[in-house]
C-alpha cells in the first residue's frame, strides 16, 4: 500500500451514466490484484474524506477505474481532464480467490458492480465465464467487452426484463459442470445473491461496496458481521471479497 500522484490518461463516457477513468502508475499496476480497491483523493481540499474506487482493469502502466456520478465528488471526478494528476491510495484490500477446481466462472453484477470483473476476467486462464448483467435501465449497465452475457434491466429496456439474479436462475440449467460465483452490486441485490447461494450450495464471493474514511482498517468504519464468531470484520481490510459463507449482510 503505497500514495502516489497518478497521471491521468483517458476519461472517457461508457454510457450516459458510467465512466470509466484510466490512471498512468507502473507501481500500483504491478501491484493490483483482482478485486483490489484505491482510495482516491478527488479534491485539494474538498470533498475532505477519499472515495473508494475498484480496480476495474489493468493494462501495461495504467490501471481505470469505473463510476457514475452521484454526488460531488464523482462530479468533480468526471470533470477531470487528461494530463490532471489525481492521489491515489492502494491498491488495498483483499481480492478474489481464482484458485480451485471450477469450470465456469459466473459473473453476477448490478449496475456498476460490473467494475471490478473485467481485470478478474483477464486473470482466468483456463476457465469459462459467463456473465450477467443487470441494472435498472439501459443506461445503467455495460458490458464491458465480456464475450459470452446476459443483460437484464428493471423496466426490461435491455434484455431480460427483471433483476439479474432471476436471469440468473433462469438461465443456471444451460451452465454445464461445476461454476463459482462471483458477485457485485448494491446491497439488496447482494443479500439476495448470498441467500441463494446458500440455500442451494453454490460457491460464491462477494465483493462488498462500503463507505469508508481510512481504507486500510484504522478507522473501523466499514465493519460487517461475521456468520461465524461474536466479531466483525472490516470491508477495507479483510475483505472487500468474503465468501458468502462468512458475512452477514
Amino acid at each position: 500500500m503505497n500514495t502516489f500522484d497518478a497521471k491521468v490518461i483517458e476519461l472517457k463516457s461508457l454510457t450516459d451514466k458510467i465512466y470509466l477513468l484510466t490512471i498512468e502508475q507502473k507501481e500500483l499496476a504491478e501491484d493490483s490484484r483482482p478485486g483490489n480497491f484505491c482510495n482516491i483523493k478527488i479534491g485539494r481540499n474538498f470533498p475532505l474524506l477519499r472515495r473508494p474506487f475498484g480496480v476495474c482493469d489493468v493494462k501495461d502502466e495504467k490501471v481505470s477505474f469505473m463510476f457514475d456520478v452521484h454526488g460531488e465528488g464523482t462530479k468533480m471526478l468526471s470533470e477531470l481532464r487528461t494530463g490532471e494528476f489525481i492521489n491515489v491510495l492502494g491498491p488495498l484490500g483483499n481480492g478474489f480467490d481464482l484458485e480451485g477446481e471450477f469450470e465456469t466462472a459466473v459473473i453476477l453484477a448490478g449496475g456498476l458492480g460490473v467494475a471490478p470483473f473485467p481485470y478478474m476476467v483477464k486473470s482466468l486462464e483456463d476457465k469459462k465465464v459467463k456473465a450477467y448483467i443487470g441494472g435498472r435501465n439501459s443506461d445503467f449497465v455495460t458490458d464491458y467487452g465480456f464475450d459470452e452475457v446476459l443483460f437484464s434491466t428493471d423496466d426490461g429496456s435491455l434484455g431480460f426484463k427483471g433483476n439479474v439474479l432471476e436471469l440468473f436462475q433462469n438461465d443456471i440449467s444451460n451452465l454445464k459442470g461445476s461454476f463459482r460465483v462471483f458477485t457485485c452490486g448494491p446491497k439488496p441485490m447482494l443479500k439476495a445473491v448470498q441467500k441463494a447461494a446458500l440455500e442451494n450450495k453454490w460457491d460464491c464471493q462477494i465483493s462488498t461496496e462500503c463507505a469508508m474514511a481510512c481504507g486500510f482498517g484504522i478507522c473501523m468504519g466499514c465493519s460487517v458481521e461475521s456468520k461465524h464468531k461474536d466479531e466483525y470484520k472490516l470491508v477495507c481490510k479483510d475483505g472487500p471479497v468474503f465468501n458468502a459463507e462468512d458475512v452477514v449482510l
